[in-house]
């Protein structure tokens, strides 16, 4: 479905969040046994809330590829699933400490710390059972690749690592090249895998993804800068968050490097090169260009 403007990238979040959250109510049924409590805790992380920016790449750019919508959904709710992980373990008092995760109590406020642990932890083996199963594809070689790329945005050359970076930035002072690298590991290297993994499921040989990575690459710092700025100007009501903590922290952003006029200006131009790498598609592209747009435009 092309996205031609914001009326229909609003329905399609909507539609890709209540596919997204009808998967995680079918896998997560809760057993009548000693485990219940972890499965609990799981639901209420993982259904319902937040933007699911990141599945919604995964199925925009499959469908560049004529992927099966079912194959790329179950692809997409893996991403989901390793995300809400992060979350998770973000929020715990011995990382970022906080309450509220869109607009409802953190895990561990809401279950305990040793739940909420563990709900991340079964939330990111979740992510990669469904990227194995052969449900998602049929093709083995697929699979493996989609589990590497996975693995490597989340290991230590991808989220883990941008997360180390972010904890040393509370006690350094990082100028922006290193803020730069700490938030394309951090934030960027997920949405990075979201695209991987859509072209991956379409079959598009390395050499072939080399405009979707430029994409991607542009739109995670745009992402980022802009997350920035509303940790500033935005609605703790709309962001379902706590703002202002990257100041209170004294952490250098994007915004304290560059002020707020310069974030905004730099922001919009990472949306327009993020653009301009999809011009060899056509319309089948436009719901790409419109999340790019989101990225800047948003309120939460």
């Amino acid at each position: 479905m092309p996205a031609n403007n914001n009326m229909d990238l609003q329905l399609e979040m909507s539609r890709v969040a209540s596919a997204v959250d009808k998967q995680f109510d079918l896998m997560l049924v809760v057993p009548d046994d000693a485990r219940a409590q972890l499965f609990e805790t799981m639901r209420h992380a993982a259904i319902g809330g937040g933007k699911r920016l990141r599945p919604l790449l995964v199925m925009a750019t499959s469908r560049l590829f004529n992927v099966d919508e079912n194959c790329a959904l179950r692809a997409a709710t893996a991403l989901e699933a390793l995300h809400v992980y992060s979350l998770i373990h973000d929020d715990l008092p011995c990382m970022d400490d906080d309450d509220i995760r869109r607009g409802k109590p953190t895990a561990h406020k809401a279950y305990g710390e040793a739940q909420a642990v563990l709900a991340g932890d079964a939330l990111h083996a979740l992510a990669f059972e469904l990227l194995a199963d052969e449900n998602t594809h049929s093709d083995p070689f697929v699979r493996a690749e989609m589990v590497a790329c996975l693995a490597k945005a989340a290991g230590p050359s991808g989220m883990a690592g941008g997360q180390m970076m972010d904890l040393v930035a509370e006690t350094a002072t990082f100028d922006l090249p290193t803020v730069t690298r700490l938030q394309q590991l951090k934030t960027g290297a997920l949405i990075s895998a979201c695209i991987e993994i859509g072209s991956i499921l379409g079959r598009v040989p390395v050499e072939g993804r080399t405009g979707l990575r430029g994409y991607a690459h542009n739109l995670g710092l745009a992402f980022q800068i802009a997350d920035d700025i509303l940790d500033v100007e935005g609605d703790e009501v709309l962001t379902g968050k706590a703002l202002h903590k990257d100041e209170k922290a004294g952490k250098q952003t994007f915004l304290s490097l560059m002020g707020l006029d310069r974030a905004k200006e730099q922001a919009q131009m990472l949306v327009d090169q993020a653009k301009s790498h999809l011009n060899g598609y056509g319309e089948e592209a436009d719901l790409l260009r419109a999340i790019a747009e989101f990225t800047v435009q948003r309120d939460r």
